[in-house]
Formats: C-alpha cells, structure tokens, sequence
C-alpha cells in the first residue's frame, strides 16, 4: 500500500497527517448553498471560528466567492473585500491557526497569503488563471489541486467522462508534474465532488480514493452537505449532516488524510471512531 507524505509545511507550521485533519469551511459571501450571508459581519466570523476551534478544526478555508453549481464570477476587488480583512481578523486574534484561502485567483492568493493565509485552495487547479502555479511556489505554500470539469456556472449541465477515476488520476498526474516542476513541494489533491460530475461520478470516485495514493499527495474530500447525499436521500443540505458523517467514514477506510467540513464537531467524532476501529 502506498503511504502519502505525513506533513505540510505551512508557513512554518508543520501539519502532521499521521492522523486525519479537519479543514472547516468560513464562507464570507452572501450566496453559498449552505452557509451564504451568515459570516459576513466581524462577530459573527469570530464566534464562529472560535466555536470550531473549540470542537477540534485543524485548518480553516475562508471564501469570498461562491462555488455552487450555477454561481457567477464575482471581480477581484469584491472577493479581495470580502476575504482580506475575515484573513486579518482571524489571524490576528488565533495566531495560531492554519488558514487557507479559498480562491481561484493568483492576485487574491497572493494578497491573502500576505494578510496572514498559510495555503491556496484552488477549485480550478490553476485552470482560469495562468499565474497561480507560479504565486504558489513564489510564496512557498501547501497547494489543494482540485479536479473540475468546466466552471461553477457550467459545470453541472451534463458531465461526461469515459473513465471518471482514470481521467481524474491522469489530470493529477500532469498538473502535479507541473507543480513540482516551479518548486512546490506540498499538494494536497482534491478529487472536486461536486464538481463536473454527476451522483454516479461522485461514488465511483469516493469508492477508489486509494488509487490516488499513488501520487504521494495527500487526498482531501469535500463531501459536506453536497448534492451527492442530498439527491440520494431527497433531502436538503440543511438534513445532510447523517448523511455527510456516513460518507466522511468511507473516505477514512480509503485513505483519505484531510476533510473539508461544515460540522467540525460531528467530523471529529466520526476520525475518533475511525481510529479506534484501526486500532483494535
């Protein structure tokens, strides 16, 4: 079996992926599918962080521009608004704390990087801006390579892939090739539930999370509240939580080493049983 790297570096803060981490998601837009308009005011941003802190978050992924199927393209300085001064604020008050940005663009990376960020998630891959790769190896930070097939607006018309888990494996290997090749040494790969793909896309990808051990990378899953649970269970995101702690566990059995979450609290509790089944 394949053993993916165990740490990241992030800004000097070494994240050890022995065991499994939690990235919780802080949306500071007004239109995200599950959490849209409920951080936007600094308080309410604080208490927040602060909430998942408590229950146990390793890494918290501020957003400034909707990703759910459909969503438009806002412009740089409305996302640099949005995300700059959440980045600030957090940072600020919990030195400590590892915070990523969650963007697809170089300009907001590499401000956000500045204001206090330790690493880029990027849902495009470097795809809609040409100068991301090159930000991130400047600024010497942990890269989440995600797969998507098309943009937010278009994606989810009628994905079609010949061999889902093929294509998306060959992706990872041409993109991190690339990556390695300006100097990155930390990716961690996303394989974008959600993202350009249909229910079926998403389980066979779910079901062979082992296969992209093979590129030493660490595989994240963002799986939290999405459509993949909604639409088998004909339910909405808000009566996803059972659903999301159900597939967080099949990730953990294949391999998966990061979780991008809404529910920081009900994530650990599913690594902990996680870990005491992997040590009986």
């Amino acid at each position: 079996m394949f053993e993916p790297q165990r740490t990241i570096n992030c800004k000097g803060m070494l994240l050890d992926l022995e065991e499994p981490r939690i990235m919780g998601i802080l949306n500071v837009t007004p239109d995200s599918f599950y959490d849209g308009g409920r951080y936007e005011e600094e308080s309410t941003l604080l208490k927040q962080a602060e909430k998942m802190i408590m229950e146990g978050v390793d890494i918290i992924d501020i957003g400034g521009m909707s990703s759910r199927p459909g969503a438009g393209i806002i412009s740089v300085d409305e996302e640099l608004k949005r995300t700059i001064p959440a980045i600030e604020t957090i940072a600020s008050n919990f030195p400590e704390l590892i915070i990523s940005i969650d963007t697809i663009r170089s300009q907001v990376a590499l401000k956000a990087i500045e204001a206090g960020a330790h690493m880029v998630n990027d849902i495009s891959a470097g795809q809609l801006d040409e100068k991301m790769y090159e930000v991130v190896a400047q600024m010497n930070v942990p890269y989440i390579l995600m797969h998507m097939q098309g943009e937010p607006a278009n994606m989810q018309k009628d994905p079609q892939y010949e061999d889902v888990v093929q294509e998306v494996l060959d992706f990872f290997i041409k993109e991190t090739g690339k990556l390695r090749e300006l100097g990155v040494k930390d990716i961690i790969l996303d394989p974008g539930f959600g993202f350009g793909k249909t229910v079926s896309h998403n389980f066979q990808l779910l079901k062979n999370l082992e296969v992209f051990q093979i590129l030493d990378c660490p595989v994240l899953t963002g799986v939290s509240r999405k459509s993949m649970i909604n639409k088998v269970l004909k339910i909405k995101p808000e009566e996803a939580l059972n659903g999301t702690t159900a597939l967080h566990m099949v990730a953990l059995l294949n391999g998966s080493k990061l979780f991008r979450v809404h529910d920081v609290k009900e994530a650990k509790q599913t690594i902990q049983l996680w870990q005491a089944l992997d040590n009986a």
